[in-house]
């Protein structure tokens, strides 16, 4: 990386080296609770697809879609998406981190609104959920769906 490309880094996310590496190691997909999920939906014999482009004019994605049926799965972090029950606002950079948080919130009200508005059920769920109870009502609905 270049002094200049470090430096617009450090202007856009006033973070220190040390936090700056821990986000770049948290993980987009592939989570711990999205894995738990998936392998119960697996399990129980459904088939999906993951961290699918289901919005042609938006660069996002959901965690587990299931494009026949038009439902898209999101499975949110406390921390990232603001959780009501164990989101706690950080005491370093509180500023920094309380704008990242809300935009993360307006984005996934955005999002949910995009997909509704082109026919998708969105469902989400918090990473504290269980597997198995999030994967019953997964299944619930998809197995109630019409194709």
């Amino acid at each position: 990386m270049t002094d200049s490309s470090s430096a617009e880094t450090a202007s856009r996310y006033p973070v220190s080296d040390s936090v700056r590496r821990v986000m770049q190691g948290n993980r987009g997909r592939d989570t711990k609770p999205e894995m738990a999920v998936r392998r119960e939906l697996h399990r129980r014999g459904l088939r999906y697809r993951v961290a699918s482009k289901v919005l042609p004019d938006a660069r996002r994605t959901v965690d587990i879609a299931f494009p026949k049926k038009k439902i898209a799965v999101l499975i949110d972090g406390c921390f990232w998406h603001g959780c009501a029950e164990h989101y706690r606002p950080s005491h370093k950079n509180a500023a920094f981190w309380e704008a990242k948080v809300r935009e993360t919130m307006r984005r996934d009200k955005d999002t949910a609104e995009r997909l509704a508005g082109a026919g998708w059920t969105v469902v989400r769920f918090w990473e504290h959920e269980s597997a198995e109870s999030v994967a019953d009502q997964v299944e619930a609905l998809v197995r109630s769906a019409s194709a």
